[in-house]
């Protein structure tokens, strides 16, 4: 007796409920990742850059440069001066916001210099605000400078200290403000970088700890990016075997190290405007890749010969790598911008970009450690639960990564 067959139509039910299962998944997984964190992806944080020097007559100079809206915000709760906040949103990227500045100078001097201390050997030194405060830009991102001498006792072979408490988390408009120092103090020069937890830089620190303020500061912010941690985690789906996660990675380091030296001393300099889309296209384009990768299976005569087994690469392969290499320049323009460094090229500068880039490297290296071995172990035990479980995460992370490209693209975020 012959078996009657199923229609086709009840055949593909389990299918099509399987599919709809999963785009509701990835659905839900862009849904989540995007009401994590606003566009920038990065979080409401914020960065004040600082550049020291000594003046005459035993002074330090410190030139400031502070987010604009951010100041207004903070001063105006702070020194309960309504009027800036109302002249100052009102002229917010208008060209004209220096004049709400120095209309408020007052009020902006005295919130800066209460949270801005430079010390002599634990005296205090006199701040003095030197000409007018005017305006700058940083990454697309108005930013106010404001230039202040500190009167110190000039004492010799004294040690001068910086102190940095500026937009406080308990102010509740950002959290974890970075305070980057560069100085040419007290015969020694190089750069710092501040923040809650270390809030303080002296000439008489040891070389060790400002360096490791640096590689916290690189670890920080790949684990506070969530563009660059989703960028990861596509790479890490999209790869079935330990070679080719270990080549996806190491390409993606030699990729953004080059540019992020590059940029963060000067030598290139591309806007934020361009760099931010590039790197949200950047994470949609590496997670399709996985999943157009299991539409079109590669053959085995696409094979091209490489030394060693291990690394026989085919088209697909080398293509991926490619992919990858270009993106990871991009994004190493991203790690540059976050620093935001602005100093004559020097060997102390150097070793701190070096130890922020190494700092990046390590949490790298712990997110393929902990993630990779898990889905490896999953498509084992399971892989039919592996299979979809990588298209629900590969299509959600490339829902996020186009939805962040026409956001900055357009300038929402």
């Amino acid at each position: 007796m012959n078996q009657i067959p199923s229609p086709p139509s009840a055949r593909a039910r389990p299918r099509r409920a399987t599919l709809a299962t999963t785009l509701a998944a990835a659905l839900a997984v862009a849904g989540i990742l995007v009401s994590a964190l606003p566009a920038s992806a990065h979080g409401f944080t914020s960065s004040v850059y600082v550049d020291v020097t000594a003046s005459a007559g035993g002074s330090v100079r410190a030139e400031l440069g502070l987010e604009y809206d951010l100041l207004v915000v903070s001063a105006a709760e702070s020194e309960g001066d309504d009027a800036l906040f109302e002249d100052g949103m009102a002229l917010f990227e208008t060209g004209d916001e220096a004049i709400a500045m120095n209309d408020h100078a007052e009020s902006v001097v005295d919130y800066v210099t209460d949270r801005f201390t430079v010390t002599e050997d634990g005296a205090a030194c006199e701040p003095t605000q030197v000409g007018d405060l005017t305006m700058t830009e940083r990454d697309g991102v108005p930013y106010t400078t404001l230039v202040l001498d500190f009167a110190c006792a000039g004492a010799e072979d004294a040690t001068t200290q910086l102190t940095s408490a500026l937009f406080p988390d308990d102010e509740e408009y950002v959290t974890d403000t970075k305070t980057i120092v560069t100085y040419d103090l007290d015969g020694q020069s190089g750069s710092a970088a501040l923040d809650a937890d270390h809030p303080s830089f002296s000439t008489g620190q040891h070389w060790t700890e400002r360096f490791a303020e640096f590689f916290l500061l690189g670890a920080e912010h790949l684990l506070g990016g969530l563009d660059h941690m989703l960028f990861l985690l596509a790479l890490i789906v999209g790869s079935r075997r330990l070679r080719d996660v270990v080549l996806a990675a190491t390409t993606f380091t030699v990729a953004h190290s080059i540019t992020f030296l590059i940029a963060a001393v000067g030598l290139v300099e591309v806007p934020a405007a361009i760099v931010e889309p590039i790197i949200a296209l950047s994470i949609a384009v590496v997670a399709a890749w996985y999943l157009w990768g299991l539409r079109r299976r590669s053959t085995a005569e696409d094979k091209i010969a490489v030394r060693g087994r291990w690394l026989e690469l085919n088209r697909a392969d080398w293509s991926r790598i490619a992919v990858v290499f270009c993106f990871g320049l991009v994004h190493g323009l991203g790690f540059a911008g976050a620093l935001g460094i602005d100093e004559p090229w020097s060997w102390t500068l150097l070793w701190s970009l070096l130890v922020f880039n190494v700092g990046i490297e390590t949490v790298q290296l712990v997110i393929i450690a902990i993630v990779f071995p898990l889905l490896t172990l999953l498509r084992r035990r399971a892989p039919r639960v592996a299979l979809w479980v990588g298209i629900a995460l590969s299509a959600g992370v490339t829902l996020v990564g186009l939805f962040w490209f026409v956001e900055r693209v357009l300038g929402l975020g």
